[in-house]
């Protein structure tokens, strides 16, 4: 595959044409994501429930992402990689910038941020270093403990307006991309149709400029519970690879996510 820049996912969503992204964490699975036609692979901090069996991904440090983001770029030489930046890795502009600076050195394109609008003097910051930004609205993991748990966000339209309001002013700061997380799909839309960078949704309904899922769930690797807004993928294939292969079509052409992988609108 060539290598894939942020222009490259601005001029697909221009063209109208739908981003896969995934999450992945070594060097196997993101040589396979990207020999099968995913666009973008997100380094997450989810790594901590799913890799490392923890509760949240609270625990989780900047060194332990920057570790599995040189593995996935060993694997994948020419892929989008984003980084996710930690709990508490971001509390003010200059450690903002060491830590966002120890990620892309480890292989890193873009690093993702959670957060509305309080985060614009530290975007301005870090795009002015040069640092590439994702940004990612809805439902925030890292406030898991402030907001009461995995709940959808943007119910009322008094919150989604904030959603479109947080989305412009990080997109203003700097921000080339966004990730929209647990939001109803007439949201997802009202954000991707407010911004010129990219949205990425997961559970935000089909209307965004991607998708994202974490790559265990679209591989039905958690067995005990599988969130509504994904899907296993490896049902009814017989390798991993078909199985990516049916994620990359299933985003292209629209038929994932379906009404029984969104929210209500």
């Amino acid at each position: 595959m060539s290598r894939i820049r942020t222009a490259g996912l601005l001029k697909m969503k221009q063209e109208g044409k739908k981003i896969t992204a995934l999450t992945a964490y070594d060097a196997s699975f993101a040589k396979l994501f990207a020999d099968n036609g995913v666009d973008v692979m997100l380094v997450g901090d989810s790594l901590g429930m799913v890799l490392q069996g923890l509760d949240s991904t609270l625990p989780v440090t900047t060194q332990d992402v920057a570790y599995h983001t040189t593995c996935v770029r060993n694997g994948a030489k020419n892929a989008f990689v984003i980084a996710d930046m930690p709990f508490m890795s971001y509390p003010d502009v200059a450690t903002a910038c060491q830590e966002a600076a120890t990620l892309m050195r480890a292989g890193a394109n873009m690093v993702k941020l959670e957060g509305g609008e309080w985060l614009v003097p530290i975007v301005t910051a870090l795009t002015r270093q040069g640092i590439p930004v994702c940004a990612h609205l809805g439902l925030l993991p890292q406030s898991v403990n402030v907001i009461g748990g995995y709940k959808v966000q943007g119910r009322n339209s008094e919150a989604a307006d904030k959603l479109v309001h947080d989305a412009q002013a990080l997109e203003a700061a700097g921000a080339q991309l966004a990730v929209v997380e647990c939001i109803p799909s007439d949201v997802g839309e009202r954000v991707a149709q407010a911004v010129n960078m990219p949205v990425i949704g997961i559970g935000a309904g089909n209307r965004t400029d991607g998708q994202i899922l974490v790559m265990h769930d679209m591989l039905g690797m958690n067995a005990d519970y599988l969130p509504k807004f994904t899907k296993n993928f490896l049902t009814g294939h017989d390798s991993l690879a078909a199985a990516v292969s049916a994620y990359v079509s299933a985003v292209r052409d629209g038929s994932f996510p379906g009404p029984e992988h969104s929210f209500a609108e």
